[in-house]
This record gives structure tokens, C-alpha cells and sequence, in this order.
């Protein structure tokens, strides 16, 4: 693992007991419903065998779980171990038991056989690779022919208005906030984050250069947020 990994990796652990809480307050929930927008794109169905890269504390791995069903399998896959644990409770409260395996594992280093999963899901991820052709690579590996995969993420919106919008935003709202429970630093990353993320037709283009033969980009939140969706020919 390489120094800027092992970093963003420290940076989740100590983000991950006010993860969740975060979330819902600088998204004022919105979050939940572009995750539930993100299982929809990848075409789900009963018995799939799924994985959900850079899993966090589990959320996109749940709503999976709950759609392919007792007779599906979901992997949830994290090099954070604090997220995980957190995931790992969550899911244990859940009644009936969902069918979520969660394995520490890199995402540019996926502890699977090629061509095993019938679909995949990433949630603010992509963003937070070090590499992010080999983290697509890997994604395009592990999929099934014909299987698809969505990933969600911020995103630098095009317009100077919003753009201006989501740095006061940043600065004065995700910031403090973080602040009060001791993690600038950690939530300070996310705006220099955003200004090297690719922008969506990048990503399609990265996408392609990793072998999915069909890639699209969805602006959702007025390009605040975004899916690139993927699929394997």
C-alpha cells in the first residue's frame, strides 16, 4: 500500500463513528435517495452474486442485499477496518439476516476470481482511489459478461454560479460541522478532492480505456452529484 493510500485509509478510520451522521446532516438526507437511484441502474435481480467496492459503513451494500434476495450473496469490500466493523453491526440488526459477506480488501486489488459478479456499486469512491484507471480495471475484471456497475460521487458541477455555491457550501457548513466533532482536517480534503476528480465525460473515457463496453455519466443533484454507470460486453 502506498503512503497517499495508507492516508486516505487513516483518514476513513477516524471518520468512520460519525460517518453516517455526517452524511445525513450535510446532504439533509438526499444521500439515500441518490443511493437508491444508483442499485436501480445496475439491473438487479433475484440470486445475483454482487459487490460493493469501497463499502463504507454499508449502506449501498444493504439496499443490494435486500433486492437479490436469501438466494443472493453480497460482498461489501473496504480497506478501512472501522468502517467495516460499523458496517458489520448494522447489518447484524437487520431482520431477516441479509445475505452481505464484508471482506477488508483494496479496491485496486479485489480478492476475486475474474469474471464472478453479476453487478457492482461504489458510493463516494471513485474519488478516493489513488489510481483510478486500475480501480476501473479491477471492477471490469471481477464482472460477469453483460454485467453492469453504477458508481456514485461529488462532483465539481459546470456552472460558475453552482460551482461558487458548493465551495461556500463546503466552507461554510461541511467544515464547521466536521469541526465540531474534531475532524476538519479529514473533511478538509474533500474540496481539493474535487478539483482533480475527473469530470464526467472523463470518466466515460476512463471508463472505455478499461474495457466496459458501454459507459454513461448521469448528472444528478444539478452536477453537484453524479453515476457513471458501466457495463461488460
Amino acid at each position: 500500500m502506498t503512503t497517499d493510500q495508507k492516508q486516505i485509509q487513516a483518514i476513513f478510520d477516524r471518520i468512520a463513528p460519525v460517518y453516517d451522521q455526517l452524511n445525513d446532516r450535510l446532504s439533509l438526507g438526499q444521500h439515500r435517495v441518490w443511493k437508491l437511484m444508483t442499485v436501480k441502474w445496475i439491473d438487479l435481480s433475484i440470486g445475483d452474486v454482487c459487490l460493493d467496492v469501497c463499502c463504507g459503513s454499508g449502506d449501498l451494500a444493504q439496499l443490494v442485499a435486500q433486492r437479490v434476495g436469501e438466494t443472493g450473496q453480497v460482498f461489501g469490500v473496504d480497506f478501512s477496518s472501522e468502517q467495516l466493523a460499523i458496517a458489520r453491526q448494522r447489518s447484524q440488526n437487520q431482520y431477516p439476516p441479509l445475505p452481505i459477506t464484508w471482506i477488508e480488501a483494496d479496491a485496486l486489488n479485489l480478492p476475486f476470481p475474474d469474471n464472478h459478479f453479476d453487478c457492482a456499486t461504489m458510493g463516494y469512491g471513485l474519488r478516493n482511489v489513488t489510481n483510478i484507471p486500475r480501480c476501473l480495471q479491477e471492477l471490469h475484471r471481477v464482472l460477469k459478461p453483460g454485467a453492469k456497475a453504477a458508481m456514485l460521487d461529488f462532483h465539481r458541477p459546470s456552472s460558475p454560479l453552482l460551482r461558487s455555491f458548493q465551495q461556500w457550501y463546503l466552507d461554510n457548513i461541511v467544515v464547521p460541522n466536521a469541526k465540531e466533532l474534531g475532524l476538519t482536517e479529514e473533511y478538509a480534503y474533500i474540496s481539493p478532492s474535487l478539483d482533480k476528480f475527473p469530470i464526467g465525460s472523463e470518466q466515460v473515457h476512463l471508463a472505455r480505456q478499461a474495457g466496459f463496453d458501454k459507459a454513461t455519466h448521469y448528472q444528478i443533484a444539478s452536477g453537484m452529484m453524479g453515476v457513471l454507470v458501466v457495463a461488460k460486453a
